[in-house]
């Protein structure tokens, strides 16, 4: 699918000749292409670096323990932190490396195709990641007594490992040149990509197997959370003690990660299923948005799984905490940090400190549901 770019073209053509007419359209064609290939490797450059900044800090708080969070749950999200990571160290390098050095000209090399096969593979992973954070959070909420039955270390491990090797065995023949799947530099979105409207039907399976089985995931996991989060507020709202956390505190943390995570990739799938269908090209900014939207993902996941959460934010600052002091050299100011006595939380998942060990605890949670009479919800 060749992709074409229509600039505005702001000269009178009477005043020239034929000739003339031609060269001028030509340069002023290459100087806007030249002009927007600037704006937009600078920001993918500016995503690279929010990407890279924001994981870094995640994987620095999630390497060791969190208070509230299970190891089946850090597990899930050290899977995503790097699902995530992995936009910034290989997507955008290679597509940028490819943008800059390489002459697209004629048709593309092998190159090309590896890196529309790494670039589909990493963002099919970010996907059945969170899908498999939802999934594990709704087991925690809806089935604590049986949680550890149900997530068993075997079963945590096959679907962190399917999450990372499915894709890739999925997305295979778009690594292959002259296979039937044909592969094309755009010079609108600056990424080689598989060209869709190239074999329809392989296009829909894969938004049929990747995308909507992980959005009806999510979607039906947070929904069900946030009426669980809706009806114990209406529970508990007649009785004497007060409760902080309600479906407004739910909608703080639900709706922003699916609000995230539709806007990031709706548009992506409904312009493969658009091109793939209608065999034309979408205009240059909108393909643009549309191909690095998923990759934006990887940047607002670490605002809306962690940073939301209190127990990742004292973590953080007790690091921090720890880091001045050590470069102040005077490790006898350290000062230990405690995290609330007692929380319950089940938005997305809860923690009860007298039940299961493995019952894990949201992490991004701020709506909360009790468990016990004597507890307050901590935002």
């Amino acid at each position: 699918m060749s992709i074409t770019i229509n600039y505005t073209w702001p000269v009178d053509e009477e005043a020239y000749s034929g000739k003339e007419l031609e060269e001028n359209r030509s340069a002023y064609l290459q100087h806007a292409d030249m002009s927007h290939r600037s704006v937009k490797i600078g920001i993918i450059s500016v995503l690279g670096t929010l990407i890279i900044l924001g994981n870094m800090a995640v994987i620095m708080v999630i390497a060791s323990s969190v208070a509230g969070w299970s190891k089946n749950t850090r597990y899930f999200l050290i899977s995503l932190t790097g699902a995530d990571a992995a936009l910034a160290l290989i997507v955008v390098p290679l597509n940028l490396y490819g943008s800059l050095v390489k002459d697209y000209s004629e048709e593309p090399d092998s190159y090309c195709h590896i890196v529309a096969f790494f670039n589909s593979s990493i963002f099919a992973s970010c996907m059945y990641a969170l899908a498999t954070i939802s999934l594990e959070r709704y087991v925690a909420v809806f089935y604590p007594l049986h949680y550890t039955s149900l997530m068993t270390k075997n079963r945590i491990r096959s679907l962190i490992a399917a999450a990372w090797f499915f894709p890739p065995v999925l997305l295979f023949p778009i690594s292959i040149p002259g296979g039937f799947v044909r592969v094309y530099f755009s010079s609108a979105s600056l990424v080689c990509n598989p060209d869709y409207s190239s074999n329809v039907a392989y296009s829909l399976t894969l938004t049929g197997l990747i995308f909507f089985p992980c959005s009806i995931i999510m979607t039906m996991a947070n929904l069900r959370l946030w009426f669980a989060a809706r009806r114990q507020r209406n529970m508990f709202k007649n009785h004497e003690f007060r409760i902080r956390a309600g479906p407004d505190s739910a909608s703080r943390v639900l709706v922003p990660v699916m609000i995230v995570y539709y806007t990031c990739w709706a548009p992506c799938m409904v312009t493969i299923i658009y091109t793939a269908i209608s065999q034309k090209a979408v205009p240059e900014w909108i393909e643009f948005f549309a191909v690095w939207l998923p990759s934006a993902n990887g940047f607002l996941n670490c605002i809306v799984y962690f940073w939301l959460n209190r127990s990742f934010r004292k973590k953080f600052m007790l690091l921090g905490h720890r880091l001045c002091v050590v470069l102040c050299h005077r490790p006898e100011k350290i000062v230990r940090f405690r995290g609330p006595g007692t929380v319950s939380v089940v938005s997305y998942t809860w923690e009860n400190n007298n039940t299961l060990q493995e019952r894990a605890c949201s992490v991004s949670s701020s709506c909360t549901l009790l468990s016990r009479h004597e507890t307050e919800s901590h935002l």
